[in-house]
């Protein structure tokens, strides 16, 4: 990939393509730069252009030597759905570079503005491919099901985002951690399975699986259908975040955040240093 020499948040000669979209969001991330979004000045980004710069920049991931894990889905609540102003969902790339190993902070020193949400994550026993894919479909894929923790951070300035950036910036991807125990999904009613968000030892916020699409089984066959449509299918092992439960709260050094499920344990993160 050839070196940017442009100031940050200075568009090419000849203004934005997917291309130098791409770059630019990759450096904004190794960097920790903020900039608005890329519509202020490309009104043309619309979501089929920002997962064609997302899917470019999973390609540049993994020839730096990262692995893809699985995916993600953004913006499957109503709460998130309001809180951002965009009010469909997205699907996104996780690689292992991604991962939280269990017991470490925030990793404030590679992240801009971190917030962390709740997540159901889905570890599937069995390829998942869609068009037409229905929850019951979906959930019989899955092999395991797990309380977790995403951490959120976007290259955008205050989050401020189009359906095309949001897209294109990989659906504000940062980190998550998974907790300590998987359940069969046999186990779980996934629609009652309830949680509570403590920060700083006072909970702030609480909701249950349905806050997501009705049921993270529906986000997961949102998920393949809608890679369907770009040419990919749900793998056997890869993971799945079925998005954010609640709203996100800010994870700044300091802070300790906790998610405690209702079968599914305790997930905890320490904010860190800065």
């Amino acid at each position: 990939m050839a070196t940017v020499t442009r100031a940050p948040g200075e568009a090419p000669a000849g203004g934005w393509d997917v291309e130098s979209v791409a770059a630019e969001l990759l450096r904004c991330e190794d960097e920790q730069i903020e900039r608005p979004p890329f519509t202020d000045e490309w009104p043309e980004l619309d979501l089929d252009t920002g997962y064609q710069i997302q899917d470019l920049n999973l390609r540049r991931r993994l020839e730096r030597g990262e692995k893809l894990v699985g995916v993600k889905l953004g913006l499957t609540s109503r709460a998130k759905q309001q809180r951002m102003g965009v009010h469909f969902p997205f699907v996104a790339w996780l690689t292992d570079a991604m991962i939280l190993p269990v017991g470490d902070p925030v990793p404030q020193s590679r992240l801009i503005h971190p917030r962390a949400e709740p997540e159901i994550v889905f570890v599937m026993g069995e390829k998942l491919a869609g068009p037409g894919v229905s929850c019951a479909q979906a959930m019989a894929a899955v092999e395991s099901v797990w309380g977790g923790i995403e951490i959120i951070d976007s290259r955008y300035r205050d989050f401020r985002f189009t359906a095309g950036d949001v897209a294109a910036d990989n659906a504000s991807s940062g980190a998550f951690v998974t907790g300590p125990r998987g359940l069969p999904p046999s186990e779980l009613d996934l629609s009652l399975e309830a949680v509570l968000v403590e920060v700083d030892g006072v909970v702030v916020d609480s909701a249950t699986g349905a806050a997501v699409q009705g049921h993270p089984g529906e986000a997961l066959a949102l998920a393949a259908n809608d890679l369907a449509r770009r040419g990919h299918a749900i793998e056997p092992g890869w993971i799945v975040l079925t998005g954010g439960m609640t709203d996100a709260v800010f994870a700044p050094p300091g802070a300790s955040v906790a998610m405690h499920f209702t079968h599914l344990g305790s997930v905890f993160l320490n904010g860190g240093e800065g």
